[in-house]
């Protein structure tokens, strides 16, 4: 009978803080993503004492935070990169500028660790976030090209939840674009007009739930419809799209749009963590896609903390709507509780 494999996945873990495998070198502008999973993954096992050295973690995400006072000026710049852009952190020029998935990363990193954010130029970072979005009320991943889709709008989302502050948003927008990428299978796609996903699906409930509009946004038919295409999802685990392989990423993407639906208890839990355990490596600890393939990061983090949704005994409870464990919240509860008794901040254009 298959079991899982707690103690390899913290060492896994913690190999992925101290020595990045080289084929990740592709990556390394997403560093701080790749932290986050290894950080937040060894939270959700209870592990986080493997991280010895808290503080220089912490002051390596700060490192990497363009605040006003290093934007010139040009608040449309200010949030989190990815890694170093040099030894000092300063940027290098107006190219060297955030991206909005390593801000809510950073952000979520720090607070798992248990940072008060007291640090976090909290103006400047909703002013870059202001300055992604676009007329159709998507979000540009980074100020100077890349893609924007319902990934980006996610993000931005959580950001804004975490600063407590909805200010760096077109709420209005967001809503709307959202609503116009449901598709006519019931399910969300990364934009208007393409193909239903089951991770784009996520980045919308959730971002809706954030926001505070999930019931208000969506008619019952629509919530009934998107409960419909999550279900129509799991075979023994969960898959992304129809007649697409099962993946255990989506033991979270699907997992945590079915929990924020309130309709998680007609998951077939069994069959789920059946799948889940078949896709663990025996000797290094992690979780690949599906069986028999290589463990990777993401793969290992979307799978235990979709397991965390099942209830899988010896791992945290999981805020279903930011990714995080329920202790980290308890900290950004405390700092939000701080800045409402600080002078407001505001994005500015």
């Amino acid at each position: 009978m298959m079991e899982f494999l707690h103690k390899r996945h913290a060492r896994y873990f913690k190999f992925c803080m101290d020595s990045i495998p080289g084929e990740y070198t592709s990556l390394d502008t997403s560093r701080m993503t790749l932290l986050f999973y290894a950080v937040s993954g060894l939270d959700l096992l209870g592990q986080l004492d493997l991280v010895q050295d808290k503080q220089s973690v912490i002051e390596w995400v700060y490192r990497q935070q363009i605040t006003s006072e290093l934007c010139d000026g040009d608040l449309s710049r200010a949030g989190f990169r990815g890694s170093p852009a040099n030894s000092s952190g300063a940027p290098l020029n107006q190219w060297d500028c955030s991206h909005v998935t390593m801000t809510y990363t950073a952000l979520a990193t720090l607070l798992v660790l248990g940072d008060d954010l007291s640090r976090v130029d909290r103006a400047a970072l909703l002013s870059g976030l202001r300055a992604l979005q676009l007329p159709g009320g998507s979000f540009l991943s980074s100020l100077h090209g890349g893609e924007s889709d319902m990934r980006f709008v996610y993000c931005a989302a959580a950001v804004s939840y975490m600063l407590d502050d909805w200010s760096g948003m077109d709420r209005e927008k967001t809503r709307e674009y959202v609503l116009r990428s449901m598709r006519y299978d019931h399910g969300i796609s990364q934009g208007p007009l393409l193909e239903s996903h089951g991770g784009s699906t996520f980045c919308a409930v959730a971002t809706l739930a954030l926001m505070g509009e999930l019931e208000s946004a969506l008619t019952e038919q629509q919530r009934d419809g998107l409960v419909f295409w999550c279900l129509s999802r799991q075979g023994v685990g969960f898959n992304g799209r129809p007649n697409k392989q099962e993946d255990s990423c989506y033991t979270f993407w699907i997992g945590a749009s079915l929990r924020l639906l309130d309709a998680y208890q007609f998951v077939r839990t069994d069959l789920l963590r059946e799948f889940v355990y078949s896709a663990q490596d025996p000797i290094t600890g992690g979780l690949s896609k599906w069986p028999g393939h290589g463990a990777d990061p993401l793969h290992t983090y979307l799978g235990i903390s979709g397991l965390s949704l099942a209830g899988q005994e010896g791992l945290k409870p999981i805020h279903a709507a930011l990714n995080v464990s329920a202790d980290a919240v308890e900290v950004l509860r405390r700092a939000q509780a701080r800045w409402r008794d600080l002078p407001p901040v505001k994005a500015v254009d």
